[in-house]
């Protein structure tokens, strides 16, 4: 995988083989993924959305510990999937990059627990999976708004976007922080400590 330049934030780039028949890729090998982040990816839910054009899912964020990391891939249409650095303390807090996913490149990105994830749909029917550490839990679920100017994601111009009444009424990056809600960095990297030292380690080879 390659960095998205925020910490805790990759890009996986498959190799595609194509012949008259269609295509073959890997989208996900276990081994490679828990090689980079140095413990094994705990799968515990996938997830699918479909959404119209211009539909913004996001930026969603889960409280840590345990957070959620996720593993997210366009399987049919186009998306911009934007990673946002929530985590209080970061030195790249309020950072934000964003990449290209579509049912072309095939691309996957994954992000690390803490970090909050968005996205705008370029196309109609456009379905996104994406691979969970942690089960959905309510409760623990937060988000900050894709719109707020202060975060100042570049979306596509020419979409206008649609939002869910939640994610419209989600607060600003500095409503979330003055009101608690976002992640401490201190405490991301102390739960990454803990999966690398609690037996979820892997060798560089990626074996457990």
């Amino acid at each position: 995988m390659d960095s998205l330049g925020i910490d805790g934030a990759w890009v996986f780039t498959p190799k595609i083989h194509r012949d008259v028949r269609g295509s073959f890729h890997e989208s996900f090998r276990g081994d490679e993924v828990s090689a980079d982040l140095g413990y094994r990816f705990s799968l515990a839910q996938a997830n699918w959305s479909v959404s119209q054009c211009g539909v913004i899912r996001g930026v969603h964020f889960a409280d840590v510990p345990p957070g959620q990391a996720k593993y997210v891939s366009c399987v049919r249409g186009a998306i911009i999937d934007v990673v946002v650095d929530l985590r209080v303390g970061s030195p790249g807090f309020g950072h934000w990059a964003a990449v290209r996913l579509d049912d072309e490149n095939r691309r996957s990105v994954y992000l690390a627990e803490g970090l909050g994830h968005a996205f705008m749909a370029l196309t109609d029917e456009c379905t996104v999976v994406y691979l969970c550490s942690t089960p959905y839990m309510p409760g623990r679920e937060h988000g900050v708004d894709p719109l707020d100017p202060d975060l100042g994601i570049d979306w596509p111009s020419e979409l206008e976007p649609v939002l869910s009444p939640k994610d419209a009424a989600a607060p600003s990056l500095a409503e979330a922080r003055r009101d608690g809600l976002l992640p401490r960095y201190a405490d991301c990297i102390a739960y990454t400590a803990r999966l690398r030292d609690g037996g979820l380690a892997v060798d560089p080879a990626g074996r457990p």
